[in-house]
């Protein structure tokens, strides 16, 4: 298909416009040249497809009705081609299903039918703020290089697949609930993700929705109106105003009474808040990320969680993996952890020894990085050198030893056998360890972790069977 003249204009290739009615087109190529944007035009899935096969745009925004096809099929046809290019869907008032869909198959946002120009203006800021180079002016983005993750350090396939799913939920604007046990980071993640994202110069607002207290929660989210109640001496913007134009985070949401359920799943689907005491609502433009650390699909099942308030806030999900999961993290997590406490207390940073970090890998973690920092905290207060052992980690580590290789481990780690061999293995041990391989399908990381020893050593036991 051959391509059109392009009007003169200060930026080419700036936005495709994907819509079968010319006034609708007209309308948005317009709004676009005010901002200073060119604009391609066109009425059908085939002529978007073929623009966007031979030109590189930095956005498209598609009806999700098209004559020859849907939305659907073009922002499909967008993750295949040009993933990296954002597509925003303009749906019908009310298709709010339609959008949540158009969201989970990779869009980056939505606008609703009849346009309202504000909103539109916003998401393609918050859009084109994505593409590389375009950070706003005096934001640094997140330093990503190498494990410089504020927090999310390590090597370990679960971190990887995790910071994976970080980049790829920055780059649009749909709801995120992350799940994960307490102390996993999930509000790092959560920061993460708006650090990443289009909305990195505007606010991050968390709120723990565990520790207000319900009578409270209108006023708190939404604001008031001066004397709209005893007390209420001045207006006062909610947690949603504060959040404009940035991230509202709320954490442990699955403690929002059903009350508050119903109101924060309006507010979420109409973008506007009723401040109490106010007769008409405001437009407030704010990305929602929530986390818990209980089963939300399962208080849905006992009705203690609204399905609808589930599904709206659960369109792209993510899990924050313990650090049982990630137990080869630990020598890396835990420098990085005693360089943050040596910079706050301006001291040394001081090290783990081998049978430290041996120790630490074999314990069960139940408050995860959370504790393995109240840990090391604890354990710089009572060290005497610069280097920290087991028995400066504290008691609380005896379950550690609990593993039935632990001091033939401990051994090993201590130099009692050489480095290259941790001495005759028994015949218990080896039935251990052959076990331990046939639970988990043989896959060698897994039974390393189950055993309680890192895979160097297991497979230097295979080695020497001659079975690795």
């Amino acid at each position: 298909m051959n391509l059109p003249d392009r009007r003169n204009r200060s930026v080419t290739n700036d936005v495709l416009v994907v819509d079968d009615e010319e006034d609708i087109r007209e309308l948005l190529e317009l709004s676009l040249l005010r901002m200073g944007l060119g604009a391609d035009t066109v009425g059908t899935f085939a002529q978007a497809c073929s623009r966007i096969e031979n030109t590189q745009y930095r956005l498209c925004l598609t009806d999700m009705r098209l004559p020859d096809g849907d939305g659907l099929d073009l922002v499909e046809f967008i993750q295949r081609t040009q993933p990296g290019l954002p597509v925003a869907v303009i749906t019908a008032f009310g298709s709010i299903e339609t959008a949540i869909r158009a969201l989970k198959l990779g869009a980056f946002d939505f606008v609703t039918k009849p346009v309202e120009l504000q909103a539109l203006r916003r998401l393609i800021r918050h859009a084109l703020n994505l593409q590389p180079d375009t950070a706003p002016p005096g934001q640094a983005r997140i330093d990503t290089v190498g494990d410089n993750w504020r927090g999310l350090v390590g090597r370990s396939a679960p971190l990887i697949q995790l910071r994976a799913l970080i980049e790829k939920f920055a780059r649009n604007q749909a709801p995120v609930f992350i799940h994960g046990e307490s102390g996993t980071g999930k509000e790092v993640i959560a920061r993460l993700i708006h650090g990443l994202g289009a909305r990195a110069a505007g606010p991050f607002v968390p709120v723990n929705c565990g520790a207000i207290p319900p009578e409270l929660m209108e006023s708190e989210f939404f604001g008031y109106l001066k004397g709209s109640f005893t007390g209420a001496a001045t207006d006062k913007d909610g947690l949603f105003q504060a959040a404009h134009g940035g991230t509202l985070f709320l954490d442990e949401v699955a403690d929002l009474p059903l009350s508050m359920q119903v109101k924060l799943l309006r507010a979420i689907q109409e973008r506007a808040v009723r401040p109490v005491g106010a007769q008409t609502e405001r437009t407030v433009d704010v990305r929602i990320l929530s986390a818990s650390h209980r089963d939300l699909a399962k208080l849905v099942s006992e009705n203690r969680f609204r399905q609808d308030l589930y599904f709206r806030i659960n369109v792209l999900s993510l899990h924050a993996p313990s650090l049982r999961e990630r137990l080869e993290d630990i020598p890396d997590l835990s420098a990085y952890l005693l360089a943050r406490l040596a910079e706050r207390d301006g001291s040394p940073a001081r090290t783990l020894s081998p049978s430290a970090i041996l120790a630490l890998q074999h314990y069960n973690f139940p408050g995860n990085v959370r504790e393995l920092e109240n840990l090391l905290e604890r354990a710089c207060a009572l060290c005497e050198n610069d280097e920290i052992t087991p028995d400066d980690l504290g008691i609380q580590l005896a379950a550690a030893h609990n593993s039935p290789l632990m001091p033939a481990l401990l051994a090993e780690e201590e130099g009692e056998n050489s480095a290259d061999d941790p001495g005759e293995i028994s015949d218990g041990e080896r039935a251990t360890i052959l076990k331990a391989l046939g639970e988990t399908h043989w896959n060698r990381t897994a039974a390393a972790r189950k055993l309680g020893m890192t895979l160097r050593q297991l497979r230097y036991r295979l080695q020497k069977w001659g079975m690795d």
